[in-house]
Order: C-alpha cells, then structure tokens, then sequence
C-alpha cells in the first residue's frame, strides 16, 4: 500500500504563483509515477503533469504547459507543482496519483508512457487539495 499526502495550494490572484507537493509514503518502488490531476466544480478529473520518479521523465497537459512546473525529490519520494501566471480556470481540486509497475520496468514504462493522462491508470490517489485562482 501507498499513501499520498498533498500540501499547498490555498487562494491567489490571477497572475500569481502557488506550489503544492506531494509525499508518498509505503512501499514504494524505485521506478514509478506520480502525477497531478485537478478536478473543477462539475467538472471530471483532468490530468495536469506526471514525472518518472527514477528517470524524471515529465508529461504536462497543454493548458499548462510553460506555465507549471512539476519536479520530483526521488530521495523523499515527494513530487512539487511549481503553478506560474495563474488564471480563474485553474481553479480547482488538485490531486496526487501514482502509478505503480504491476510487471517489469520496461513494459509498464511502454504502456504508461501513452495512458498517463488517463485516471484508470493510477493506482493511488491523495485526498485533494484546493486551489483558487481569483480574477
């Protein structure tokens, strides 16, 4: 079992900066992903950014790419969201999801390196936490 803890977030003006992070905590492996994914009022749950936690490869949605950041302290098994030039409709519910390889390294990297923007994909997930963006 693995368990995620979100921190961060809170409310900021359009235009600022926030950062989140996420530590997992359990057995962890040496080759997984964590990723974010945000989920807005009525909304179903987007995927934000994920990074290889052995590898740092990243992945970023294109409605925040060159804006946030994501970053990874393999050490601590902890992942950041660095957020920049925040606007309204990045208000939401962001969450921390890992994905865990069920079988060996290489074929879960395969298969994960074209499914990770899909929720079925991750095994764990954090409670949430807030995020509002004010115009």
């Amino acid at each position: 079992q693995v368990q995620l803890v979100e921190s961060g977030g809170g409310l900021v003006q359009a235009g600022g900066s926030l950062s989140l992070s996420c530590s997992a905590s359990g057995r962890t492996p040496y080759s997984y992903a964590m990723a974010w994914f945000r989920q807005a009022p009525g909304e179903e749950r987007e995927f934000v950014a994920s990074i290889a936690m052995s590898g740092g490869s990243t992945y970023y949605a294109d409605s925040v790419k060159g804006r946030f950041t994501i970053s990874r302290d393999s050490a601590k098994n902890t992942i950041y969201l660095q957020m920049n030039s925040l606007k309204p409709e990045d208000t939401a519910v962001y969450y921390c999801a890992a994905d865990l390889p069920d079988g060996r390294v290489e074929a879960w990297w395969i298969h994960y390196s074209s499914s990770y923007y899909y929720t079925q994909e991750y095994d764990y997930w954090g409670q949430g936490t807030q995020v509002t963006v004010s115009s």
